[in-house]
């Protein structure tokens, strides 16, 4: 990956990189925040550096909650980075699984469910961009994997501050703040 190239998007997971993850986590109740994860998110969005979530829910095809459940979760973290001034660009959500409890929802391999790259590809058509221009950053080796199927860089967050951890890794390309 060129340092020289400008960072025009990142891709997050979701759950374990900007929020805390309790196992199924659809209540807004229970949303908390990863340190520092509003604060890169609100950097980017200062930098406009598009900030796209790419989330497996499989939750959904569990049967655990309903895809409005997670809509209104993910208004809950956009009201509270707002709070910050920031922003999610787009959600891509993944509602699928091959066990799944509610039969519209099972799929043997869905192409957006992680660590397949079909969100990660939607999101680059979606918003133009070349996967050289962006990164994703996930916690888990599906994550990571998507991104690579998708030519995109990946980021493994091993937990900790998402801001720290973003400056260390990114480096130059990571938009300057008022330290």
């Amino acid at each position: 990956m060129s340092t020289d190239t400008p960072l025009k998007a990142v891709f997050f997971d979701r759950d374990g990189v900007l929020n805390l993850d309790h196992g199924y986590v659809c209540d807004p109740e229970r949303l908390d925040w990863i340190p520092g994860a509003r604060e890169a998110v609100a950097r980017l969005n200062a930098a406009d550096v598009r900030v796209l979530v790419v989330t497996n829910q499989s939750g959904v095809a569990r049967g655990y909650f309903t895809e409005e459940q997670v809509d209104l979760f993910h208004a809950a973290l956009q009201a509270r980075l707002a709070e910050v001034g920031g922003r999610i660009d787009a959600f891509y959500v993944a509602p699928h699984h091959e066990d799944a409890a509610v039969e519209r929802y099972r799929h043997p391999d869905h192409p957006d469910r992680k660590p397949n790259p079909g969100m990660v590809l939607r999101g680059l058509a979606d918003w133009s961009l070349r996967p050289e221009e962006t990164v994703l950053v996930g916690d888990k080796e599906s994550d990571i994997e998507a991104a690579r199927r998708a030519g995109v860089e990946g980021l493994q967050f091993p937990g900790g501050d998402l801001l720290a951890f973003l400056r260390q890794v990114l480096g130059a390309r990571f938009p300057a703040g008022d330290e």
